[in-house]
């Protein structure tokens, strides 16, 4: 449903950037094959582009892009590499842009990240607190004062997401 609700509304000829900064280069391959399966699968009449991010050539590469999908992996690894462009909330103006677990944490205001150690400060592209992979009482273990209260506070299970428009 997640890759579905991505690619609905994109044209017939979607082009499509996986960025997969946050992953370990023994999972780099894994996830590459993943991500585009996950497409590939849910792209009913869609004739899909695909491209892998480089960051040599990112923000000319987000240009060319409908959709931006930021996987995951290590959310500091992922946070400290988009930190590096200064232009990258103006280079998403326009696009879809999608994230899974790191991919989804980097947009977040906060967001809490075990690799981080805990609560840290996102991209902040979206108004929200964000905890992916949460379970029942992970709540419990986290200092939620951090957060402040004018932001929403998403609490996303496994395959669980939700849909933000411009």
């Amino acid at each position: 449903v997640f890759f579905r609700e991505i690619l609905k509304e994109t044209s017939n000829t979607p082009r499509i950037l996986i960025v997969l900064f946050a992953s370990s280069p023994e999972r780099l391959e894994t996830d590459r094959e993943r991500v585009t399966n996950q497409f590939l699968r849910n792209k009913g009449d869609k004739e899909l582009t695909f491209a892998e991010a480089e960051e040599e050539r990112f923000i000319e590469q987000m240009r060319q892009s409908d959709v931006i999908y930021l996987g995951g992996g290590t959310t500091v690894k992922l946070m400290s590499i988009l930190r590096t462009y200064p232009d990258l909330a103006d280079s998403l103006k326009g696009k879809i842009v999608a994230g899974e677990s790191a991919g989804a944490n980097v947009q977040a205001s906060y967001c809490y990240s075990k690799s981080g150690g805990g609560i840290i400060k996102g991209l902040r592209l979206l108004p929200v607190f964000m905890y992916p992979h949460y379970e029942k009482d992970d709540e419990k273990e986290i200092d939620l004062t951090q957060i402040p209260n004018s932001l929403e506070k998403l609490f996303l299970g496994n395959y669980q997401f939700k849909v933000f428009e411009n």
